[in-house]
C-alpha cells in the first residue's frame, strides 16, 4: 500500500476524512449573530434613512404621509434653505452663521484642551513630581462632576473676566471641561510606552520638553486622533453650554438647529428640519470616518488601560 493512500500510517478508508471540519453557513450561532447585528444596524440606520429621504422631498410629497418611500422627485431646495434662508429666531440666514461660529469655537477648544492635557498626561506618567497623585485625583474627580452643578458659578466667573456671551468664553469652558478625561487618556497611553525610551533620553541629557517633542509626540499619533475625535464630537454637538454662555450673534450651530426645528412661526417644514439636522451632523461624521482606524488603534494601544 503506497504512502499516498494512507493517513497517519492508516489506510485512508480506515482513517476517515481529514482536515478542518467544514462550518455550516446557516448554523444556529451564525443566524443569531448576524440576526442581532442586522437588527442593531437597522435600528440606527432606519432613522437616518428617513431623514435623508425626507430632506430630498418637497412638502406636497411629504404631506402624502409615507415617510419610508423614496422621493419621487429629488430636490435640494430644503438643503439650500436650511443653510442660507431658514429663520433661527430674529435672523433668517440659516445655519451658515452658526456653522462658522461652531468652527471658531471648536478649533481653538480642541487645540488648547489637547495641548494642555497631553502635557499633563506626559508629566503624570513619566515625571513623578511631588503631589502628582493628588493632582491626578483632583482631575479624575473633576471628570465625574455633573456639568449642571457648575453652570451658575461659571456664568459668574465669565462675567467677572468679561468673556460672558463671547466665543472665547465658550472656548475657555470647553477647554477646561475637556482636560480631565483627556489627561486620563494621555496618561494611560504614555504609561503603556516602553520606559526604556524615557530613561535612555534622560541618560542622553534630554530634558522635559526635549523628550516630549522629540520622542513622545512622534509616537503618539493614535492617541491624539482619539482625543481629536472625542473633542470635536463633544464640542460640535454641544447644546447646553452653547445656549447658556453665548448670545444670538455667537450661537453655535446646534443652538441654531434647535431654533429652526422648534420654530412656531409659519408652516412646519419637515424637509428643511431634516436637512438642517443632517448638515449639523456632517462634520463629526466626516472626522470619524476619515480617522476611524487610528481611533481604534489609539484605544487598543492603551487609551482605556490602567
Amino acid at each position: 500500500m503506497s504512502v499516498a493512500n494512507t493517513t497517519a500510517g492508516l489506510p485512508r478508508d480506515i482513517a476517515g476524512p481529514y482536515g478542518p471540519k467544514p462550518r455550516r453557513i446557516f448554523s444556529r450561532r451564525n443566524i443569531f449573530l448576524y440576526g442581532t447585528l442586522f437588527v442593531v444596524a437597522a435600528y440606527y440606520l432606519l432613522p437616518l434613512y428617513v431623514m435623508v429621504v425626507t430632506s430630498l422631498k418637497g412638502m406636497p410629497e411629504i404631506r402624502l404621509g409615507n415617510i419610508f418611500s423614496p422621493p419621487l422627485e429629488i430636490t435640494f431646495e430644503p438643503w439650500v434653505k436650511a443653510w442660507s434662508t431658514a429663520c433661527t429666531g430674529l435672523n433668517c440666514d440659516g445655519l451658515s452663521r452658526g456653522f462658522w461660529n461652531s468652527v471658531r469655537i471648536t478649533v481653538p477648544s480642541v487645540f488648547l484642551s489637547i495641548a494642555i492635557a497631553s502635557v499633563n498626561g506626559y508629566a503624570l506618567a513619566n515625571w513623578r513630581f511631588k503631589g502628582a497623585d493628588f493632582f491626578f485625583t483632583i482631575l479624575i474627580v473633576g471628570a465625574f462632576i455633573p456639568y449642571q452643578v457648575m453652570i451658575y458659578p461659571i456664568v459668574i466667573v465669565l462675567r467677572e473676566i468679561g468673556l460672558y456671551g463671547s466665543i472665547w468664553g465658550l472656548v475657555l469652558v470647553h477647554s477646561i471641561f475637556g482636560m480631565p478625561i483627556l489627561t486620563l487618556l494621555f496618561r494611560n497611553y504614555f504609561s503603556s510606552m516602553p520606559e526604556e525610551l524615557f530613561r535612555a533620553a534622560r541618560v542622553d541629557g534630554a530634558g522635559f520638553w526635549g523628550i516630549y517633542f522629540r520622542i513622545m509626540l512622534p509616537m503618539s499619533l493614535p492617541i491624539f486622533v482619539v482625543a481629536v475625535i472625542l473633542q470635536v464630537t463633544g464640542i460640535w454637538n454641544d447644546f447646553l453650554f452653547g445656549v447658556i454662555y453665548t448670545k444670538p450673534d455667537t450661537y453655535p450651530m446646534t443652538v441654531q438647529l434647535n431654533n429652526i426645528v422648534n420654530s412656531v412661526q409659519g408652516v412646519k417644514e419637515y424637509n428643511v428640519n431634516m436637512a438642517a439636522t443632517l448638515i449639523t451632523g456632517l462634520v463629526p461624521l466626516i472626522v470619524y470616518f476619515v480617522s476611524g482606524k487610528l481611533f481604534v488603534r489609539g484605544i487598543a494601544a492603551g487609551a482605556v488601560k490602567g
